[in-house]
């Protein structure tokens, strides 16, 4: 990341929880560890290059995927984070994306 973002790169850090963490009630503890890990390795001035893709492990290739409220709701837990632990600008401004399982059923919602 810090080599890619000083070159002037924009980065898509991917975030994510196993099956297992999720259903023992781990996800913010694990996304937000791993947003720790971005936000120490990101400069002030370098988040308009950063992009966050909420990307739950469980859902990729698994036929299995978040709700549209599932989410959601982490997005926003993420962007609180954020705010609490960046700052509020960065907050508002940074971009957060899911990237788990999509298909023609889902994609609407």
């Amino acid at each position: 990341m810090k080599k890619a973002l000083s070159v002037g790169l924009k980065i898509i850090p991917c975030i994510g929880e196993q099956l297992e963490e999720r259903e023992n009630g781990k996800t913010e503890e694990v996304v937000f560890e791993q947003m720790k890990f971005i936000a120490d390795n990101v400069q002030p001035d370098q988040w308009e290059s950063v992009v966050v893709a909420y990307e739950p492990v469980w859902a990729i290739g698994t036929g299995k995927v978040a709700t549209p409220e599932q989410a959601q709701d982490i997005h926003q837990k993420l962007r609180d984070w954020i705010k609490q632990n960046v700052s509020a600008a960065v907050a508002d401004q940074v971009q957060i994306l899911y990237g788990g399982s999509v298909n023609g059923k889902n994609c609407k919602g």
